[in-house]
């Protein structure tokens, strides 16, 4: 307890001393570890963020970069998209939630860029907030197991994806905790020497990560932690193809793990040309059918006893935007921001789907800004993508390396960005990595 306190104390006395040389240090940290609560108070303190930036205006040249520039382009073209919207309401509300893509990267144009010095130490303690959060959700997970003896507690959402019955709730979505945790991960997991409590801290986010099971991070991650160790540790030279040979073992241990194993078996059987039928009960009725990916992607019409496992599921979104840039003149400027809800319900009769699955969204980031925003949204999509990746290769910062292949292979499967807490991560991560040379801050 008494180290507890010494650790508050001295972290408390460090931020109000950064917070002098940069005053905008205390409030873009509170944005940063408050993403996965409640969107109120992430609003609130986006606000303040902004407002601290204010204080810079007379006292900083504003430096124009198109690094910054880009996301507040995104965010006014979809502005823009209401006047050709064909759901205007629902682009009208969904304007607000983007607004971190304007008022961060502007917020960034006002301040002093942050020191690397700075800059570690906001994501040191991202990463310790990320490790109290995870500390949380593994402690009621166990509490939840002593009373009800079930082991999905400790997974994903739970069984049949309920509200709250799993290890993280589902308005959180997993997939998204699983990005949020993997990026304070490998804070300490790079470190190159770790303390015991920060040894534990890389172990606990590394098995929550692979509890979430999220399979498409689950595999980048695995990825991205062979890239450091091969490439970037000061290891590397010595390592042997044994010890590769070691860690794909444990690779393997890891995906034979129970529900972790079940659902990557999932999406490898769907990859066939014929569905699977299981003797499984939904709604009352038996023989629920497996999808293969070939089917989602020829079949022309679908039973009520179909279930798309999500790579199918993703295949039959792509063959959706496929049929609409066919059917519908949105190839330049898209349906609207969050306007495509209407045609995939009409999708999801006329291919005879059973219904909900035509309330999904693209669950592709590049299909949904192609499809809501046209081709231009589409590129400039892929131009903010592609100067994160290039600067993050760079610079040889493995943090920012991370963040950009997490993000990349994200937008394959989630539409980050149509949320709210992915587009603040998002935009405060992108800004903080790729900051400009506006005049530092002096010590005093």
């Amino acid at each position: 307890m008494n180290n507890i306190y010494n650790f508050l104390s001295s972290a408390w006395r460090e931020l109000l001393e950064e917070n002098k040389q940069h005053n905008a240090f205390i409030p873009f940290l509170l944005l940063l570890i408050t993403v996965p609560f409640s969107m109120a108070i992430n609003n609130i303190l986006l606000g303040v963020f902004v407002i601290s930036s204010f204080f810079y205006i007379r006292r900083n040249k504003m430096i124009f970069s198109w690094a910054y520039l880009l996301p507040m382009l995104l965010f006014l073209w979809m502005c823009f998209s209401y006047l050709w919207s064909v759901d205007k309401e629902r682009t009208l509300s969904a304007i607000p939630k983007e607004i971190a893509l304007l008022l961060v990267p502007i917020a960034f144009l006002l301040i002093p860029s942050f020191t690397k010095e700075q800059r570690d130490k906001l994501i040191k303690y991202y990463s310790y907030t990320m490790l109290f959060f995870v500390l949380f959700f593994l402690i009621r997970a166990v509490l939840r197991f002593i009373l009800t003896k079930e082991t999905s507690v400790f997974f994903y959402h739970g069984p049949d994806n309920e509200t709250d019955t799993g290890l993280v709730p589902r308005l959180l979505n997993a997939i998204h905790v699983s990005v949020y945790v993997a990026i304070a991960f490998f804070y300490f997991f790079i470190k190159e020497h770790k303390n015991k409590i920060e040894r534990l801290a890389s172990l606990l986010l590394f098995v929550f990560v692979l509890l979430l099971a999220s399979k498409n991070i689950i595999l980048v991650f695995v990825l991205l932690i062979l890239i450091q160790i091969f490439f970037y540790s000061k290891m590397a030279n010595r390592l042997r193809l044994r010890n590769l040979t070691l860690i794909l073992i444990l690779l393997g241990i890891i995906l034979s793990f129970g529900k972790i194993k079940e659902r990557f078996l999932i999406e490898f059987t769907s990859n066939t040309e014929k569905s699977i039928s299981h003797n499984v009960k939904v709604n009352n009725e038996v023989g629920v059918n497996n999808i293969s990916i070939y089917e989602a992607w020829n079949n022309k019409k679908f039973t009520h006893n179909d279930f798309f496992p999500g790579t199918s599921f993703r295949v039959y979104q792509f063959r959706m935007f496929k049929d609409f840039l066919d059917e519908e003149p949105i190839f330049w400027k898209g349906f609207g921001l969050n306007a495509s809800l209407n045609k995939l319900l009409e999708k999801e009769k006329q291919y005879n789907l059973y219904p909900g699955y035509g309330t999904f969204n693209f669950h592709n980031q590049y299909v949904q800004n192609f499809a809501e925003l046209g081709a231009i949204g589409f590129v400039l999509l892929l131009i903010i993508l592609i100067i994160n990746t290039k600067k993050a290769f760079n610079s040889k910062d493995f943090m920012h390396i991370a963040f950009a292949i997490l993000m990349l292979s994200l937008f394959l499967t989630e539409s980050f960005l149509w949320r709210q807490r992915g587009v603040v991560f998002f935009t405060t991560f992108y800004c903080l990595f790729n900051f400009i040379n506006n005049p530092s801050v002096k010590k005093n």
